[in-house]
C-alpha cells in the first residue's frame, strides 16, 4: 500500500508535512526511473534531471524559480472595497476578500512564475500572443492575471470563472475596463444549463474570436467536446490550452486541433504534478498546447 498517497495518511498528517514527504518520495522515484532507462536522454529531460539532483521536486523543475521570492511582493489594502491587491504592470489585481497577505504573496509569486517565458505554463510567446484589437476568451480566469496583462490590447474580453468566490475580485480588477470586459460566472463544458455553457452555445455563429486561453483543472476535454462548431467555424484563432492535468491530454488535443485545421506546438520543458495521486511514469507532462488557425488567403 502507498501510505503517502492514502486517504488516511492525508487526513491525519498536516497538509504542509505530507506535501513535503510526497515531494521527497516523488523526487527519488523520478530519478530512479530515469536512471534505469537506457540513455542518452534528450536535452530537455537531462535539464530536469540535473535540477532534481540538486533541488527538491517542484511543479516547475527549473532554476528560474530561484528568481521569484514571495516575501518581496507588496500587498496593498483597498479600504474602500475591503479587498487586497497587488500591482501587475502598474494595474491593480485584486484577490478574494478573506485571503491573508501571506497567501496573496504566495499565490501571486506562483502566477509570476507561470507566465515567465522560460516556464512550460506560459501562455504566450513572441509569435503567439494577444494582438491589438483581439477578442479574448479567458476560460478558467481565477485571479484574472492573464487578461489583466493584455487588457489594454484586447478590444473585448470574456472572463469565464465558475468559482463564485472570485467574482467580486474580478469585478474590482476590471472595473476600469468594464465597457469591454464581460465576467461570466459559469463553467465551460459540454452541456449548457444554469451553471454551465458550451462555447458552441455562447459564441454565436459568425462571431469572431481571436485568442482563447483554457485552464480548467483537467476538464479541458469536456470543453472541447462542447466546442465542435466553434473550432470548425473560426477562421483565424489562437488557442492556449493546458495539458498538464492528465497524461494523455497533449496527444489527444493536438490530434483534435489538427483535424480542425490548426497547426499545433507545445511549450518547452515539462511540469511535475507531484501531488497528483494518479501520476505515473514517465512523470513528465507538457504544460500547454498552442494551436493556431490562420485566415485563408482570398
Amino acid at each position: 500500500m502507498d501510505l503517502v498517497n492514502s486517504e488516511v495518511f492525508r487526513a491525519i498528517v498536516p497538509k504542509f508535512i505530507w506535501k513535503k514527504i510526497l515531494a521527497k518520495a516523488m523526487r527519488s522515484k523520478i530519478l530512479k526511473y530515469y536512471d534505469r532507462l537506457p540513455g542518452p536522454h534528450s536535452e530537455e529531460i537531462e535539464s530536469v534531471l540535473g535540477y532534481l539532483r540538486v533541488k527538491p521536486v517542484t511543479v516547475f523543475p527549473y532554476h528560474f524559480n530561484d528568481q521569484y521570492v514571495a516575501e518581496n511582493i507588496e500587498v496593498h489594502d483597498d479600504k474602500g472595497k475591503g479587498l487586497r491587491y497587488v500591482l501587475l504592470d502598474g494595474k491593480r489585481l485584486y484577490f478574494k476578500r478573506k485571503w491573508s497577505k501571506n497567501r496573496i504573496r504566495k499565490t501571486f509569486n506562483g502566477l509570476l512564475k507561470e507566465q515567465d517565458q522560460r516556464c512550460p505554463h506560459c501562455y504566450e510567446k513572441d509569435t503567439f500572443k494577444v494582438e491589438n484589437g483581439d477578442v479574448l476568451l479567458d476560460i478558467g480566469a481565477a485571479e484574472g492575471n492573464f487578461s489583466l496583462s493584455v487588457v489594454e490590447k484586447a478590444s473585448r474580453i470574456v472572463l469565464f470563472e465558475s468559482n463564485s468566490d472570485w467574482i467580486e475580485a474580478l469585478q474590482a480588477t476590471f472595473e476600469p475596463w468594464k465597457h469591454k470586459v464581460q465576467i461570466v460566472n459559469k463553467f465551460v463544458g459540454n452541456v449548457s444549463n444554469l451553471e454551465c455553457t458550451t462555447l458552441d452555445d455562447f459564441i454565436l455563429p459568425g462571431e469572431k474570436v481571436s485568442f482563447v486561453k483554457i485552464d480548467i483543472e483537467g476538464a479541458e476535454s469536456q470543453l472541447l467536446n462542447g466546442s465542435k462548431r466553434f473550432l470548425q467555424e473560426q477562421e483565424a484563432l489562437k488557442v492556449a490550452i493546458c495539458t498538464y492535468h492528465k497524461q494523455e491530454d497533449e496527444n489527444q488535443f493536438r490530434e483534435l486541433f489538427s483535424l480542425n485545421g490548426f497547426e499545433t506546438s507545445h511549450t518547452d520543458g515539462f511540469m511535475f504534478l507531484y501531488h497528483d495521486k494518479k501520476i505515473e511514469a514517465p512523470f513528465l507532462r507538457r504544460g500547454l498546447v498552442r494551436a493556431t488557425k490562420c485566415s485563408k488567403a482570398v
